[in-house]
């Protein structure tokens, strides 16, 4: 049962009307045509929905020819199918379901697509004023047998399968195609089955295992193929496999102790293989001439954020060999932090993001982007190694030097796109080596601040550690390091969050004259030091709750600084000062606290803060001039894991006899018999025992059927 020919003039007219209505902004279904598959569709009416009634009509020719439309009876009941209106805001949701039961279409075979379909209607919904006629919204309806037991779709995502989708499906069940080649499953299979087939479609010269390639023009190079895993070797035998019989002599033994599967060390090598079309290979060079835009039916994580002229969102980026690339694609719900060094003479203004119109990942959807501008306070934090200018010279222009983008996601569309940009006005004509940050951040729609989870529950490696301060003096969330920037001075350093699981040394220049007061020297260093941990409390796990300090909170431990309660005793010499404060070590205890579907979660026991005191001499060269001389001082983060369980004391043995140290040693003689010993943790020990004795029989029949026993017995 097939639709008659009316229906696509019908079709088209419904097409066209869908797409003139919006731009003359009359009422109108959006989509204007929907192919249904499952027993439930909706569509959403848009425009001036007031006093608007809606219909459903089924369709029936008569002598291959369609009713004209009737508008102006109410009917949200057609036979079999039934009509839902809920109002949104600015539209109304028009939702169509099949009534009776679906049992009727299931079919008693074993195959889910049959090729003639189950219902074939065609439903009319109409919206009208009075008796007048508004919009119109056709639905062919072709549901095939079992198809109600597949996840049904809303507008045009909603078609039935064709008969190309079927056969493409039974194609994926194991069923040949044409121009369909069927990768196996690369995990059970050793690297491909054949790494030298290189080219689709063609024969591959010396590629002897190239199915494409004929007997006949095998022949020609049968002598000279690629030998080894790219001829296609994937799976070379290894001498202790039962199925291999050597030609010369092998041990009495060889057939009890050989092998009888076969593993490869190449298994599981390559990507995971699905089903790909066939098509033709080209090695030309080219750039951004064929984009995979998926946007328009919503962003995964890693997708490249899209904008409308189908071309990359791009925002400078660090790559693994350290360059800074300037047209990296930013991936949907990934963040990073990068710097980009680069001369001010090669400098180049992007274009402008104010313009930019980015796909927000629903059909039709633009996010442009609300952008901010800041004036920077201090140019010596980003520029470096410039030269005096003894004339103005032209015009000064403006670079940026950090830029911060906050995107906004809801499930796997974008819905804001918040910049602020800072940027620093320079004389045209300058030189110098310029510093530029680039940051990316993607935060939940409904999160009132920027403050994200650390991990749920546990912390996630590379999070920053969650923090508060009880005092109420600051709004201080983690703890700091300092990002020292142009000359390394401590009054211009910037800081950056502590992330889980990262140790990491930083430290800055402190200016220090050479009459410098000790007790004043010591006082800046230590509020220095103490600027780094604002906090007096540290979040246990990656999502305690900040309004509740019973939630896993717990408060570090702060060692004072040597000197605090009582100055030591100041040296009469200039330019000494004792027991000056110079690194702050961060110790911070973490363990695993258990497993959440397979992921191990991992906690924060406590957190510790101690001074390191050095004696500061100043630095004079051929003569002491009174010029400012440069204290280094630091901060040091360690994160030291314990263990869940204490590991079982070394016997005087192991302590003294290194050489049964497995971990010192190539050869570990106390793993000889691995199953047998306390390692191993593939089975239960009981089991191991037995396997190990039914090996031992095999082992003294083996020694018994052998040949000198069979000569001992005939002497």
């Amino acid at each position: 049962m097939r639709l008659s020919p009316p229906v696509p003039l019908l079709l088209g007219l419904l097409l066209l009307q869908g797409v003139l209505r919006p731009l003359r902004g009359d009422l109108v279904f959006i989509p204007s045509v929907i192919r249904m598959s499952g027993s439930v569709v909706s569509a959403s009416l848009v425009g001036g929905t007031e006093d608007v009634t809606v219909s459903l009509t089924q369709l029936r020719d008569e002598m291959g020819l369609l009713p004209v439309p009737t508008c102006g009876e109410l009917n949200n009941e057609t036979g079999d199918w039934s009509l839902t209106v809920t109002p949104t805001v600015n539209s109304l949701e028009v939702t169509v379901r099949l009534k009776r039961d679906m049992q009727s279409c299931s079919s008693n075979g074993t195959d889910p697509f049959l090729e003639a379909p189950c219902i074939v209607q065609a439903l009319l919904v109409s919206a009208f004023h009075n008796t007048s006629c508004l919009a119109h919204l056709l639905i062919h309806v072709e549901i095939y047998a079992n198809s109600s037991l597949g996840e049904n779709a809303s507008g045009m995502k909603n078609f039935a399968p064709s008969q190309t989708e079927i056969r493409t499906r039974k194609r994926m069940e194991g069923q040949p195609g044409e121009n369909v080649t069927v990768v196996p499953n690369q995990v059970y299979q050793p690297l491909g089955p054949c790494p030298c087939n290189l080219t689709a479609g063609a024969c591959d010269i010396r590629c002897c295992c190239d199915q494409e390639c004929s007997s006949d023009l095998t022949a020609l190079f049968r002598e000279s193929c690629f030998p080894g895993v790219f001829g296609g070797d994937v799976n070379p035998p290894f001498d202790q496999l039962c199925s291999i019989q050597m030609s010369h002599g092998v041990p009495d033994w060889f057939p009890f102790l050989c092998v009888q599967l076969a593993n490869s060390p190449f298994l599981g090598y390559f990507y995971h293989g699905s089903i790909s079309s066939g098509h033709q290979v080209s090695f030309g060079i080219y750039l951004h001439t064929d984009l995979k835009d998926f946007s328009d039916f919503g962003y995964k994580q890693g997708d490249p954020v899209m904008t409308v002229d189908k071309a990359y969102f791009t925002i400078p980026q660090v790559s693994l060999a350290g360059q800074c690339l300037y047209n990296a694609p930013v991936a949907f719900l990934q963040n990073f932090d990068v710097q980009c060094v680069t001369s001010l003479e090669e400098y180049l203004e992007r274009d402008g993001i104010t313009s930019a119109k980015i796909k927000n990942g629903a059909m039709g959807g633009i996010v442009t982007p609300k952008v901010i501008y800041e004036e920077a306070t201090d140019l010596d934090r980003f520029i470096t190694n410039t030269e005096t200018l003894l004339s103005t010279g032209p015009a000064p222009r403006n670079v940026n030097v950090e830029e911060h983008y906050i995107f906004r996601w809801n499930n796997n569309t974008i819905s804001e796109i918040n910049v602020r940009i800072i940027r620093a006005e320079i004389n045209a004509q300058q030189k110098g080596i310029m510093t530029q940050r680039f940051t990316v951040k993607f935060l939940s729609y409904n999160s009132g601040n920027e403050q994200e989870w650390s991990g749920n529950p546990g912390y996630q490696l590379g999070k920053p550690v969650r923090a508060l301060s009880t005092n109420g003096t600051n709004n201080v969330t983690t703890l700091h390091l300092w990002y020292p920037a142009g000359g390394s001075l401590c009054s211009t350093a910037t800081r950056k969050p502590i992330l889980f699981g990262e140790n990491v040394l930083s430290g800055c220049l402190l200016e220090v004259g050479i009459n410098e007061n000790c007790t004043k020297l010591r006082e800046n260093a230590v509020e220095l030091l103490d600027s780094l941990v604002q906090v007096t409390h540290v979040a246990m796990r990656g999502n305690s709750d900040y309004n509740d300090l019973s939630d896993g909170w717990l408060e570090i431990i702060r060692v004072d600084a040597l000197g605090a309660g009582a100055d030591p005793p100041d040296s009469n010499v200039s330019g000494i000062c004792l027991d000056v404060p110079a690194q702050l070590n961060i110790r911070i205890l973490f363990s695993d606290a258990g497993a959440v579907e397979g992921m191990t979660q991992q906690e924060i026991l406590g957190v510790e803060t101690r001074f390191s005191s050095v004696t500061w001499q100043f630095q004079c060269g051929l003569t002491c001039e009174d010029k400012a001389d440069l204290f280094p001082i630091g901060a040091s983060v360690q994160f030291i894991k314990i263990p869940a369980q204490l590991p079982h004391p070394l016997t005087r043995f192991q302590i003294n006899f290194t050489e049964y140290d497995c971990n010192r040693n190539e050869v570990c003689w106390p793993q000889l018999l691995y199953p047998l010993t306390q390692y191993y943790r593939g089975e239960p020990y009981s089991q191991c025992v037995a396997k190990s004795l039914l090996l031992v029989s095999f082992i003294i029949l083996a020694v018994f059927l052998s040949n000198p026993w069979i000569r001992i017995h005939k002497a």
